[in-house]
């Protein structure tokens, strides 16, 4: 990763090719004085264009990009104004090939732009109800600049003299007010951007390049020699005895020896433990839809579906850099291939999970359930005996949660004990002032009904027939499915023992194909356990 340093003195200026401007006005009062020389260009070209796309100009040595924010007082902006601003400006340096910038972000909270007259004064009033919403906007401007500067590790490998897009990366503004300052949101954000390394690596990557021994392979590399504890189980003996649900997942795919699965369990101990953060993630390496095979050119991107494991992996890794105190954060990545041959599992077939429960078969290609159910048990066995626990799923999980909630959003669902503490809720909150967004939904009686098994042969009912793009409540009923299958549903508010439990689909939220993914909702759930 690029090094980041904070730019106070103009000497520190000289460093530079190039200075990246994200702010919403062009004034004087807005940025640090040292900068004020390089405004002037800017703000001519504004005088002849007014236009809200990026402005690039020269001042000296150095190129000037202008990336505006764009209005940020509506009801519907918010701090991703400034993220997105970001990785336009950072991306039109990187085209004129810069390659040591210096963002500079603005410090303007009237969050109303001046040169829009069409906004009436009545706006104007009610300017800092909005305030709030970007206290974080220099942390995700920056979160955005290493966004724009990522190389897929493909491409490291391939061509090692393109590890960095850049040399260096400054970054200044008004509301860094000394150095200590700066360093605390460098640091933060270069922990936060390792850990999204990590995700993106994983998630990224094509299924041979990530498949689950590879993914094995690179984490001990990651983190060995550092403060998180890891440990794998492979064998499909071991899966059939402890895992049986995600050992029929498996079935097919351990014929092929590069394809055979690993449940890897990763553990971060703080001092002084008040709260315990588990998660199990969905890592399907390649998901063929097994024997209910992704027909119609809809396989294609399927390599994504490990970004639920991946975003676990990548929030251990900015654990590790981070350090907080007064966590134990443990989590199951569960990395599988549902691969298609004449061992896939099949529809109709009935198998008992860890917890005990008869699980009939619906439709393969809903796999993500199966391979997590087993570890969410054991998951949830081990949390009867840790501090304060909180248990998540963490998956892209189904089709119907973007159809819902579009491409952006992750999808929070407690269980009653969780939705007793408003934890959805929170997570949302938090996302919404790191430019991390989340929307809300419920598990409902139906969703439990969904999943009832249909006659005394099974329990529960893993799936239906139809994608679940085209079956109503299609991102909740799979909650269910895990609740019930793992044993949870004995913990409920009802229970002598309740368990927090609260699943997070990120099908939309992990970033569409092609492209890279957003490691969302890395962020959020790093403030959630208080690492930054």
């Amino acid at each position: 990763m690029s090094e980041v340093k904070y730019v106070e003195t103009l000497q520190d200026v000289e460093g530079y090719d190039s200075i990246v401007l994200v702010g919403h006005v062009i004034d004087e009062e807005s940025y640090p004085d040292l900068f004020s020389p390089f405004l002037h260009g800017v703000r001519e070209l504004k005088e002849v264009d007014a236009s809200s796309d990026i402005t690039v100009t020269v001042q000296g040595d150095k190129l000037i990009v202008w990336s505006p924010t764009g209005l940020l007082n509506r009801d519907y902006d918010d701090v991703r104004r400034y993220k997105d601003a970001a990785i336009k400006g950072i991306n039109r340096a990187l085209k004129a090939g810069k390659r040591s910038p210096i963002l500079l972000v603005d410090n303007n909270n009237n969050n109303n732009n001046n040169n829009n007259n069409n906004n009436n004064n009545n706006n104007n009033n009610n300017n800092n109800n909005k305030a709030d919403e970007y206290e974080d906007k220099v942390l995700v401007s920056l979160l955005g600049a290493l966004e724009a500067v990522y190389v897929p590790i493909e491409v490291r490998e391939a061509f090692p003299e393109k590890n960095n897009k850049v040399n260096c990366l400054g970054i200044a503004s008004l509301q860094l007010a000394n150095k200590e300052q700066a360093d605390k949101l460098i640091t933060d954000a270069v922990g936060l951007e390792y850990g999204r390394i990590i995700t993106r690596d994983i998630g990224g990557s094509d299924p041979e390049r990530m498949c689950p021994p590879n993914v094995e392979s690179y984490l001990r590399e990651t983190f060995n020699g550092t403060c998180i504890k890891m440990n794998v189980i492979a064998g499909h003996t071991s899966f059939t005895k402890d895992y049986p649900l995600f050992a029929a997942v498996d079935r097919c795919a351990d014929k092929v020896h590069r394809h055979q699965g690993r449940i890897i369990y990763l553990e971060y101990t703080g001092d002084d433990v008040t709260t315990t953060h588990m998660f199990v993630g969905k890592g399907v390496t390649y998901d063929t839809g097994g024997a209910d095979v992704k027909a119609g050119g809809v396989m294609a991107g399927m390599h994504r579906d490990k970004c639920g494991a991946a975003t676990v992996a990548g929030l251990f890794g900015t654990l590790e850099k981070l350090r907080p105190h007064g966590v134990k954060v443990v989590g199951r990545l569960c990395m599988v291939r549902n691969s298609v041959g004449a061992d896939s599992y099949v529809s109709d077939e009935i198998i008992t999970s860890a917890a005990g429960v008869r699980v009939r078969v619906g439709n393969t290609d809903a796999e993500g359930r199966m391979a997590m159910s087993d570890p969410l048990h054991h998951t949830m066995r081990q949390a009867l005996d840790e501090t304060n626990p909180h248990i998540y799923t963490v998956a892209t999980l189904t089709g119907h949660a973007v159809l819902a909630m579009g491409e952006a959003y992750s999808i929070a669902m407690d269980n009653g004990p969780a939705r007793d503490t408003g934890h959805a809720q929170s997570l949302q909150e938090m996302g919404h002032v790191l430019g991390d967004p989340w929307e809300v939904s419920t598990i409902r009686r139906e969703d439990y009904d969904f999943v009832q098994g249909r006659n005394e042969y099974e329990d529960v009912l893993q799936c239906n027939n139809l994608p679940s793009s085209r079956t109503p409540r299609g991102h909740q009923f799979p909650a269910a499915f895990m609740i019930r299958a793992s044993g949870l549903d004995g913990h409920g508010v009802d229970g002598s023992t309740p368990v927090k439990y609260t699943h997070i689909d990120i099908a939309g939220s992990s970033g569409h194909f092609p492209g890279i993914p957003t490691a969302a909702p890395l962020l959020t759930l790093a403030k959630n356990i208080k690492a930054f």
